[in-house]
């Protein structure tokens, strides 16, 4: 169980999981700097994220619900988490918004998982299934929370808290995805990417 001064936020893992270095700039140095992307998913959010409830038939929706897990000592927020009820009894879906289209990479569904795991310790539940609605193609994608996705999630969140913990920020490391980073100012990835630079950084670490 981890006290509430040791939570990590959920959307470090998803940070982490884009690029480790961008997850230190951000969690460790408190660096923070918009783009088009981060706009664009901004505008989106301010949409979702107004602390509401409705119901509607057997369906209860909450948006802007905050969460948070003492044994994955993790902390966030659900754009919208809905409460259903049928004859077969009840169930409880996480729904996040995107504005782009689904990834390739873990990055959304590692976010949506923590989530999961944050409900099912607070509701005292078990959740099989979240959804994404990516404002691109708008409709839902549903996703399966299954045995490995949890172990893959879990071990990102121990990657992240060592981040942390450490306070030791990332090397570099240059890929196409860095055009698209709001940090690629800061973090210089192609200067930072040499290979003399890397060794004396290392070397200041060792």
């Amino acid at each position: 169980m981890y006290a509430e001064d040791d939570f990590i936020m959920i959307s470090a893992l998803q940070h982490y999981v884009y690029c480790p270095r961008q997850c230190g700039l951000i969690h460790v140095d408190d660096v923070w700097q918009e783009n088009l992307f981060t706009t664009r998913g901004n505008i989106l959010h301010e949409k979702v994220d107004t602390d509401t409830y409705e119901s509607r038939g057997n369906v209860k929706t909450v948006r802007g619900l905050r969460v948070h897990s003492f044994q994955y000592g993790i902390v966030g927020r659900c754009d919208v988490v809905e409460f259903h009820e049928n004859q077969t009894g009840k169930s409880v879906l996480p729904v996040e918004f995107k504005s782009g289209i689904p990834k390739d990479d873990l990055s959304d569904k590692v976010q949506l998982c923590a989530q999961v795991l944050c409900l099912e310790e607070m509701l005292i539940t078990k959740i099989t299934q979240g959804a994404f609605f990516y404002g691109k193609i708008r409709r839902r994608n549903f996703v399966e929370i299954d045995n490995e996705l949890r172990a893959q999630t879990e071990n990102i969140i121990n990657s992240v808290r060592e981040i942390v913990a450490s306070k030791k920020i990332p090397l570099a490391e240059y890929a196409v995805k860095c055009k698209n980073c709001s940090l690629q100012p800061i973090c210089q990835p192609k200067a930072m990417n040499s290979r003399k630079l890397k060794n004396y950084m290392k070397g200041l670490y060792t």
